[in-house]
């Protein structure tokens, strides 16, 4: 076989697969141009991948059989779980759904780079190997990574409650932990060691791991869909009901309104004053972005509203007139989990 269509088998169904994820994601959370980010994410994993096989094989001296049963499997899925923890540490992965594509994404772009080097080595060789490497070997680094992405996001969400999501401070305590990517990563690396091993015939391996893994990541990416929906019908009801207090006056009957009224003791007056005009800008900005995702979810065109600009300039600027001291003392009823982070990082974007 030429080099072209080794290349062709080797990444066209990982490919596919990739965009028939994004294409089942009614809310549209993952912005292409960030697609492609993480595919190039997991191109660097690679290549960074394979310059540490070489320096694992001559300084111990291990056969490439060995090394690609015990070692690459750890190297890898740690490479690409690295990733995974920097996206969820920087509130990239709010939900399942987007860590399911953004993970998928990434070991795609491992995968490409890796069969091209393939492609480019054994060019000329059997069918066979490029049905294995691209129905095989390809669609289990994007399905591995994908569980490790959707494993943290559950384990974050199951942690901390998915309505409070990370609000142990502004990282989230719990999601920096490494605990929440350990489970995963274990997953991973076992289901990456047991096909390298390929215990039974290339070809059954292969045909057992496509038949395994991408249903595994589709049913619980669908299922997940559902918990967004519930989210996004809560939220919205709950900050729309808290906007309606703040302008009909009546937030200072509230637990809100009370505790704002104590910060008085604190902090000037017209700090109070901003930190409540904060507090509106906020619910506002979060209200736009929820109705932006039930407007995707439902076929209608988006647009934002001409103002969103200047609503983030101000916010902004009541962040520095409040100080880190006032935001602190914000906390207590500023919701500022990933979700919450996430949504108004995706109506800037």
């Amino acid at each position: 076989m030429d080099f072209a269509l080794c290349l062709l088998i080797g990444v066209l169904p990982v490919i596919v697969l990739l965009f028939v994820l994004i294409s089942l994601d009614s809310y549209k959370l993952v912005h292409p141009r960030e697609v492609l980010r993480a595919i190039a994410m997991g191109s660097l994993v690679a290549g960074a991948s394979y310059l540490i096989h070489l320096g694992v094989m001559e300084w111990t001296g291990l056969e490439a059989r060995t090394l690609a049963r015990y070692v690459a499997p750890v190297i890898e899925e740690i490479g690409k779980a690295l990733l995974i923890i920097y996206l969820i540490r920087a509130h990239r992965l709010a939900f399942i759904v987007d860590a399911a594509i953004y993970g998928f994404a990434i070991g795609t772009g491992f995968a490409v780079v890796e069969n091209v080097y393939y492609a480019l080595a054994l060019s000329g060789s059997h069918a066979g190997i490029w049905v294995v490497r691209g129905f095989g070997t390809a669609i289990m680094h994007g399905s591995t990574t994908a569980i490790v992405a959707i494993a943290a996001r559950l384990m974050a969400d199951r942690s901390t409650g998915a309505t409070k999501d990370e609000d142990r401070g502004p990282r989230g305590a719990f999601a920096g932990s490494l605990v929440i990517f350990l489970p995963g990563l274990a997953f991973a690396i076992a289901v990456h060691s047991l096909f390298n091993h390929f215990l039974l015939n290339p070809v059954l391996s292969t045909a057992g791991a496509l038949v395994a893994l991408p249903p595994v990541v589709f049913a619980v990416f669908r299922r997940s869909e559902s918990s967004l929906r519930e989210w996004l019908d809560v939220g919205f009801d709950a900050d729309t009901e808290l906007l309606e207090l703040i302008h009909s006056g009546e937030l200072s009957s509230t637990r809100v309104g009370l505790y704002l009224e104590s910060l008085k003791e604190h902090f000037d007056g017209v700090v109070v004053a901003d930190m409540l005009c904060y507090l509106r800008l906020h619910v506002e900005l979060a209200l736009c972005a929820k109705g932006l995702l039930m407007m995707k979810e439902n076929g209608f065109k988006v647009t934002l509203e001409p103002d969103v600009e200047a609503r983030f300039a101000e916010l902004k600027y009541l962040e520095k007139t409040i100080g880190l001291t006032g935001r602190l003392a914000m906390a207590p009823f500023l919701r500022s989990g990933a979700r919450e982070v996430w949504q108004l990082s995706m109506l800037r974007q």
